[in-house]
């Protein structure tokens, strides 16, 4: 163990010693967790989140420990928490190093709407709020049960989920595929992702297979209304105006906050997929 490791267990040890169950001290390193966190009831625990944490509105005054795969260990070390909470996918850049320095780390999974439900589960247990977990995991259940027998009556259109791209134009393109939670929203509020399939459920596609999947709305996601990627994305959807989302004036930008989090928020997105995808419905 390096010297600076040593330094930073140290200064954990004394809580550790006199933790108990349930912890008290939190620190959640993904938004996703942190919402869930709030969702379950657990939020006055939290003493620290990511620098990406937006919700709910107090997060803004507890402390930041850094990026989604690089947290500062010294600011994580100076909040003594008795756990971490990561997702999945960012467990291989930071689980070790936490655990290196006598950390609980808690990995809650995120790749599927199940998996959504399996994270509020597992939180729920790991801060004593089993029945605020298994509340709030029946009442997601339902919202999105409720949304998908609302457009089962129609048509299911194909749905092109954009989730990010060089800001203005488009290339480097990654969509939402077969796989993702993203696209699995798409499918309850009524449409078909035609993006083809990739390993990790999100994928790059070209202008070539965009033609040959020629969908029938565009769903772009454009990361906030105040950040680089913010913008009207039919200025540069105007490029491909053979593609009959465009012809059709069937782009919609999205940029609610909530979309990319794998949470209990999914019912939000369900229902914002299902306006955008059919406004008939409304």
């Amino acid at each position: 163990m390096t010297r600076r490791i040593a330094f930073l267990a140290a200064l954990l040890l004394a809580a550790h010693a006199a933790a108990a169950e349930p912890p008290r001290r939190i620190v959640s390193l993904s938004p996703t967790v942190t919402e869930m966190l709030y969702g379950v009831g657990a939020f006055d625990r939290v003493v620290g989140v990511s620098n990406y944490c937006t919700y709910p509105a107090a997060v803004q005054s507890l402390p930041r420990v850094g990026g989604w795969h690089n947290p500062s260990l010294e600011k994580l070390a100076a909040l003594r928490p008795d756990l971490v909470i990561v997702g999945d996918a960012q467990a291989p850049f930071v689980e070790d190093k936490l655990r290196e320095l006598g950390i609980a780390v808690l990995i809650t999974p995120g790749r599927s709407v199940e998996d959504v439900f399996k994270a509020i589960e597992a939180i729920g247990r790991a801060v004593g709020k089993e029945k605020a977990a298994a509340s709030l995991t029946a009442s997601t259940r339902e919202t999105l049960d409720r949304i998908r027998r609302k457009t089962a009556q129609f048509s299911k259109p194909r749905v092109l989920l954009v989730v990010d791209r060089t800001p203005g134009t488009l290339r480097d393109l990654y969509t939402a595929t077969e796989g993702s939670f993203l696209a699995e929203l798409i499918e309850i509020a009524g449409g078909q992702v035609v993006a083809p399939p990739a390993a990790s459920g999100y994928g790059k596609i070209g202008k070539e297979t965009l033609l040959a999947v020629d969908p029938d709305i565009i769903l772009d996601f454009v990361h906030g209304a105040k950040s680089r990627f913010s913008g009207d994305p039919r200025e540069a959807w105007r490029d491909m105006p053979e593609l009959k989302a465009v012809r059709n004036g069937r782009v919609h930008a999205v940029s609610e906050d909530y979309v990319p989090h794998a949470s209990h928020r999914i019912a939000l997105t369900a229902a914002l997929f299902a306006r955008l995808i059919h406004p008939e419905a409304e």
